[in-house]
């Protein structure tokens, strides 16, 4: 969709796709969008997704319940969350459509019965259980999962940040430490939820930085650098600053005799996401990941 400044609303879908060693088919799963723009170009891509990645073939250490595992929406200017919802519920049954045998489940402003969180529907679920059998899950949409295709995640919140942080040690222990401290469930940071994971003989914190309406009442002007603000329809959303939850890892690794070896943004802050799909609109530029190489922080 293209943006406000357009006349126009902006929404980001931020696909996650359990596949990370298959160059070829994450390409083809990101050209799909651009042969369909007209309001299916998500569902283009999830359908070629289906296609290439057979989630029963899958193999590593980040969970996962789908080849296709997570389709969200995020507002980014000119459309309201209960919008996205329509979006993301819409979208959910025009896959199921298009490929039959292929599963959902609704969380956030497209679970109109409960509006349950990504993290609480996943736990719901089994996702961050190891060897979870998406045999036993009762999908919101679409039929019984079955091994080939998993079941998605489809839904809208607020928009979702990744953030990974890279630990000097191969000491999972230490690591999952740090992340219950950094999550918000836990007593950490609001938004945060985090987990750790081994990754190329050190220990990654992988973290979802999520936007949020409600900064603390009780904030000290000592604390008010940690968030960031952004605005969308007359409402104010925030989250905690990615400099912040860095220098808190880096802190609670110190307490553990454990360096920082980098930390990087995979994607966009929202307001990034925002200037990025104007411009790539704007030029037409559809395969615009090719000029933005890597990540940052």
């Amino acid at each position: 969709m293209t943006s406000s400044k357009f006349g126009k609303s902006l929404v980001a879908c931020l696909l996650n796709v359990s596949e990370a060693r298959n160059k070829d088919n994450i390409e083809r799963i990101a050209r799909a969008a651009l042969f369909n723009i007209r309001g299916k170009s998500v569902v283009s891509s999830c359908v070629e997704g289906f296609t290439c990645i057979d989630h029963s073939r899958h193999e590593g250490v980040h969970p996962c319940l789908g080849g296709i595992d997570l389709v969200p929406i995020y507002p980014l200017s000119g459309v309201t969350l209960e919008q996205c919802g329509e979006i993301a519920r819409g979208i959910a049954e025009e896959l199921v459509t298009q490929v039959p045998g292929c599963s959902m489940f609704l969380f956030g402003y497209a679970d109109i019965a409960e509006m349950r969180s990504l993290a609480d529907k996943r736990r719901s679920l089994g996702w961050f259980r190891k060897n979870c059998n998406v045999d036993e899950i009762k999908a919101d949409v679409g039929m019984k999962p079955c091994g080939k295709y998993g079941i998605t995640g489809v839904g809208a919140s607020p928009y979702v940040m990744n953030c990974n942080i890279t630990l000097d040690t191969q000491d999972l222990t230490s690591g999952k430490a740090i992340a219950t401290a950094i999550r918000e469930r836990t007593g950490g940071l609001k938004g945060v939820q985090a987990m750790a994971f081994p990754n190329k003989g050190q220990v990654e914190i992988a973290c979802n930085v999520e936007s949020f309406r409600d900064i603390p009442e009780n904030i000290s002007a000592a604390d008010v650098d940690k968030y960031v603000s952004y605005h969308i329809c007359g409402d104010t959303f925030s989250y905690i600053s990615l400099h912040h939850i860095e220098a808190k890892v880096q802190n609670l690794a110190a307490c553990k005799g454990i360096k920082t070896t980098g930390t990087a943004l995979v994607g966009f802050t929202p307001q990034e996401c925002r200037v990025t799909a104007e411009y790539a609109i704007s030029h037409g530029i559809g395969e615009f990941w090719k000029r933005r190489q890597g990540v940052f922080m």
